[in-house]
């Protein structure tokens, strides 16, 4: 039996802590680059001025951002820690890309509207939860039946960013909308048993733990695709969820029908959630944990925007002689 290669121990690595597919793709992509640009060397072969080196082309040749080459100095360090076993010391020095002043982009309530009656069906349905509850598009794309509690209207997002669970409240003005959507989630449910479909995918071991849970109901996909699809890390064919970007696809459409000129997207609604809470006056605390951020500081970039839109500064030019 041949030995695995770099690539293969690398993916191994990865699933092993439970990262996302699209994590396991761009720190794939970011060792790839690296080897590349060292003419092929093999890592192990390569010591952390190599990494510098090739931090400082990102920022300085490539003109990346700060957040795309922290990614990268991410991927290179699970790489040496968790692949090749070796500790990286301190003395990766590299040039840092510039950092940028990021604000979010918010909508007003209005422009949430507007948006909004430009679209339809599961979309619509989608987006308002992105909207009421601050989810990530992610989190709504995963939800599953038994994260809805229609009597304490709330939501139970699991395994959020981090690997975190929270509540969220669940909008009263989704209830109907989301039962019907249950109903269709459970129409695809019957015909994929009837079928012998191989259930949905869980999380981490449960299959091994609860072997028959994966074709349970109350597991199944509140957003299941319409179609079959092959897993690309075990093989399996089964039904996942919605593709994550056709809601994407839905709210570009419906901003440029509602003439916003901002650029939104999911993520906007999110941001927008936080904003408007905190200019209702909801504890920044409170906030924080909708939102499921680490650091209360995360939560304070909304009090900047928040702040710029009322501060009832007045312009010199609309001062009266």
């Amino acid at each position: 039996m041949s030995k695995p290669k770099l690539m293969q121990l690398l993916r191994r690595a990865i699933r092993a802590k439970h990262y996302a597919l699209s994590t396991e793709k761009t720190y794939c992509s970011w060792v790839k680059s690296y080897i590349f640009y060292h003419g092929l060397k093999h890592p192990k072969d390569l010591n952390e001025g190599d990494i510098g080196n090739f931090l400082s082309y990102l920022a300085v040749e490539k003109k990346v951002s700060p957040k795309t080459q922290n990614q990268a100095l991410c991927a290179l360090l699970f790489l040496y820690r968790h692949v090749l076993m070796r500790e990286l010391n301190d003395t990766i020095n590299y040039h840092w890309a510039k950092p940028s002043q990021y604000l979010p982009v918010v909508l007003s309530k209005s422009e949430i509207d507007d948006i909004l009656s430009e679209m339809s069906g599961c979309p619509l349905l989608m987006a308002q939860l992105m909207y009421g509850a601050g989810l990530r598009k992610m989190e709504v794309h995963r939800l599953r039946i038994k994260d809805i509690d229609f009597h304490r209207h709330q939501i139970t997002i699991r395994q959020g960013k981090g690997n975190k669970d929270r509540y969220v409240p669940l909008p009263k003005v989704t209830i109907p909308a989301l039962k019907e959507q249950i109903a269709i989630s459970e129409s695809l449910f019957k015909q994929d048993r009837l079928l012998n479909v191989e259930g949905v995918e869980m999380p981490f071991a449960l299959t091994r733990k609860y072997p028959n849970a994966n074709k349970e109901f109350n597991w199944h996909w509140v957003f299941p695709s319409l179609k079959l699809s092959v897993d690309p890390r075990t093989k399996i064919k089964r039904r996942h969820h919605i593709h994550p970007s056709v809601v994407a696809k839905h709210l570009k459409k419906a901003c440029k029908d509602a003439k916003i000129i901002k650029k939104a997207s999911c993520h906007t609604l999110r941001h927008s959630f936080a904003t408007h809470l905190l200019e209702a006056n909801s504890d920044i605390r409170t906030v924080q944990e909708l939102l499921g951020h680490n650091d209360v500081r995360t939560t304070q970039i909304y009090t900047h925007v928040m702040d710029r839109s009322r501060s009832g500064i007045l312009s010199p030019l609309d001062r009266a002689d």
